[in-house]
């Protein structure tokens, strides 16, 4: 047993740091076992939710565009309206896991998400529409940083940036689902049934995180909750780990902190100013495409079927591309990594741009598209859980996606006014290309030693 020595006020700091430095060896110098395992793969999965969540918008844009009779500039102001929830949801709710606690965090943003998407089902306007959208948007942006967070601290330091690459691979499997399921469903029975049945799954998730996601040993440590040492031995005894009998105290200075503030200490600013920066370009292009592409070619004429895969190509090389820098990143530098998948999404999308090609080659470019915009966002996970310590990282990397998430609902809306404008399809991509090279550029120019 590890016994705790008795301490003055004097140093109460080094003696709480030190359990926490403590703790925190336990899990990065130590192999994995089944309970962290389980935490990623349940991250995992809401993170499907979500990625079924924000795509059905995208898909069923075209039915929701001629029952209502929408215009481009109303179908960019719904897609604006569940980003803009979102980028509320990062920088005001993921922040308060770190008070409260990651599990409690991803119960309430799954409710949320839960109620907007089972009460879209039974709606019949525009108004209703962005209200339920903002409402989904708040429960998806603070769920996306809490399983980062989750991720990164549940993992060894071998697999931690794969982990939290992992995580946000679960996201392109959900959309990629989603389509197959809206190309089936919608023509038979309607938009609404997709929202229902997304609603019930996330609503079917709420008694899985109650039972089977465990609170991270960093926020138990940091904060010290009712029962806080039964929950940190047990998860210790879960982990095969030795177990503690005594918790230091709690310095006066760590209850009160402000976690904002730390983001532009003098050895974070840098890291931070460019970790936004980075996003909001990213982002800018990503939900431009994400909400777009299946409209694009359903108005250009192709069959809604086939305009849903082109979607659906997007998704599945997102998939790869996020499940593959995470693998790279074992070996790699992050930052250089984001640089290369920007570098090749602005490419990909400047040859999209300026060639007629078949539906074939159309969708191998719309492939490797995703690959690399999304791939290249991914990076910015790890990097953010590894710039903050455990007591700022949720705050840190919801305040990054959060800030990141201007160029999402900038990037979508704006494109949806310059189709009205009558801008040609391949001067749009070309314009929303630039924010990838920017992207990778900002993550470049991020210090080495705040990814360490």
């Amino acid at each position: 047993m590890i016994n705790k020595a008795s301490s003055t006020s004097g140093n109460e700091n080094d003696a709480y740091d030190a359990f926490q430095d403590m703790l925190q060896n336990k899990i990065l110098n130590s192999p994995m076992k089944p309970v962290q395992l389980m935490a990623i793969i349940m991250c995992f999965v809401l993170n499907m939710i979500d990625g079924m969540d924000v795509l059905i918008v995208s898909f069923t844009s075209s039915s929701l565009e001629v029952e209502w009779g929408l215009s481009k500039t109303q179908l960019g102001y719904i897609f604006g309206a569940g980003l803009f929830g979102m980028m509320m949801g990062c920088i005001c709710l993921a922040p308060i896991a770190d008070r409260i606690g990651r599990f409690k965090l991803l119960f309430i943003s799954t409710a949320l998400i839960a109620s907007g998407m089972l009460a879209t089902a039974i709606i019949n306007s525009l108004e209703q529409m962005l209200v339920l959208r903002f409402i989904t948007g708040l429960g998806i942006g603070s769920i996306l940083p809490t399983m980062a967070a989750v991720a990164s601290e549940f993992s060894n330091e071998k697999n931690r940036n794969f982990s939290v690459g992992f995580v946000q691979g679960g996201w392109s499997i959900g959309a990629i689902l989603t389509g197959f399921f809206v190309a089936w469903a919608v023509p038979q029975f309607g938009w609404r049934i997709v929202y229902a049945t997304a609603g019930s799954i996330s609503l079917i998730m709420l008694p899985l995180i109650y039972w089977f996601m465990p609170e991270t040993l960093s926020f138990l440590a940091k904060h010290q909750p009712e029962n806080a040492l039964k929950k940190i031995n047990g998860l210790l005894k879960r982990m095969g780990q030795e177990q503690i009998d005594h918790l230091p105290k709690k310095p006066i200075e760590a209850r009160a902190r402000t976690p904002v503030r730390d983001l532009f200490s003098n050895n974070l600013k840098r890291a931070t100013l460019l970790l936004w920066s980075g996003i909001f370009f990213a982002f800018m292009t990503l939900y431009t495409l994400i909400s777009w592409i299946p409209n694009i070619a359903t108005t250009s004429g192709m069959p809604f079927e086939l305009a849903t895969y082109a979607g659906m190509a997007l998704n599945v090389g997102a998939f790869i591309g996020t499940v593959g820098i995470g693998w790279l990143a074992t070996w790699l530098k992050i930052n250089r990594l984001i640089f290369i998948y920007m570098l090749c999404g602005f490419i990909f999308m400047s040859i999209y741009a300026n060639f007629d090609m078949s539906y074939g080659v159309m969708f191998g470019l719309i492939f490797f598209i995703g690959i690399s915009a999304q791939g290249g966002i991914t990076g910015f996970y790890p990097a953010a859980a590894r710039a903050y310590s455990s007591h700022i990282r949720t705050t840190g990397i919801g305040w990054a996606i959060g800030i990141g998430r201007f160029g999402a609902i900038i990037g979508p809306a704006l494109f949806g006014i310059l189709y009205d404008a009558g801008i040609a399809i391949q001067t749009m991509f070309i314009i929303f290309s630039f924010p990838l090279l920017l992207a990778g550029i900002a993550a470049l120019l991020i210090p080495q030693e705040n990814l360490e």
